[in-house]
C-alpha cells in the first residue's frame, strides 16, 4: 500500500482500491504460470481482445450470421426469429426449405461472414453439428465450437473466444439450443491468461495459410 503522510492515517479509498487491484493481478498471474516459460507468443491479433457480448455496441445492434442444412433448417428459423426479438441483426444465409442440400455449403457461407467482418458471430444448424465445425473452422479467423450444454457455450466463449457457434437439431431441442444461444452470445471472452493460447491457435492456422 502507497505510504501515507500522516503517521496513522487511514488508507483512502483509491490506495485500497489500487491495493485490492495488485492481489488480483497477482493471484491470476499464477494460477496461469506453466512450469516452464512458454515461447513467445506471436503479436496480438485483433481476435484476442474482448468484445461486448450484449445485443448492441453503441447503440448499433449486433450482427449474427445464421445457416443451416435441412436437417437443422426448423431450428434455424425458430432461432432467428428470437434472435430478432431480441435486437441482433440476423444475416441469413440459408437453407430456406426442407428440401435436401450439403452442410458444407451453409456452414462456409456463415464462416466467411464473420471472417469478412460483416457478421460478428455466427450460427449454423445441422443434424449434429459436428460437420459445420469441422467446415467452419477451415476458415481462417473462425473459431467453431459445437455446443450441446450451456457449460460448453460457456466455456467456448470464455476460454477460446469462438466467433461461430454450431449446434445439432437431433441432439438438443429448441428450448435448450435457445439457452445455449443466449448464454453463448451472453459471456464475454476471458482474455487474460486463455489470450496466449487463443494467438497459438492463430499461429497454426498461418503457418498452413502461408503455405498455400
Amino acid at each position: 500500500m502507497p505510504a501515507t503522510d500522516t503517521p496513522g492515517r487511514l488508507p483512502s479509498e483509491a490506495e485500497v482500491r489500487d491495493l485490492v487491484a495488485r492481489i488480483v493481478d497477482a493471484v491470476l498471474e499464477d494460477d496461469g504460470a506453466d512450469a516452464e516459460a512458454p515461447a513467445a507468443p506471436p503479436a496480438p491479433v485483433a481476435a484476442s481482445q474482448p468484445v461486448a457480448s450484449t445485443a448492441a455496441v453503441a447503440g448499433a445492434p449486433i450482427s449474427v450470421a445464421v445457416g443451416a442444412d435441412h436437417g437443422g433448417y426448423p431450428l434455424k428459423e425458430r432461432l432467428a426469429f428470437r434472435l430478432k426479438e431480441a435486437g441482433y441483426t440476423v444475416v441469413d444465409c440459408g437453407t430456406d426449405s426442407h428440401d435436401a442440400v450439403d452442410y458444407p455449403d451453409f456452414a462456409h457461407a456463415v464462416a466467411r461472414k464473420v471472417a469478412g467482418g460483416e457478421c460478428t458471430y455466427g450460427i449454423v444448424v445441422d443434424g449434429a453439428g459436428i460437420g459445420s465445425a469441422m467446415v467452419a473452422n477451415k476458415v481462417p479467423g473462425v473459431r467453431a465450437a459445437l455446443c450441446y450444454d450451456l457449460s460448453t457455450a460457456r466455456n467456448s466463449r470464455e476460454h477460446n473466444h469462438a466467433n461461430v457457434l454450431t449446434l445439432g437439431a437431433g441432439l438438443v431441442g429448441e428450448g435448450l439450443a435457445w439457452q445455449i444461444v443466449q448464454e453463448w452470445l451472453s459471456v464475454p471472452w476471458g482474455g487474460g491468461r486463455h489470450a496466449r493460447r487463443v494467438d497459438k491457435i492463430t499461429a497454426v492456422e498461418r503457418q498452413y495459410v502461408q503455405q498455400h
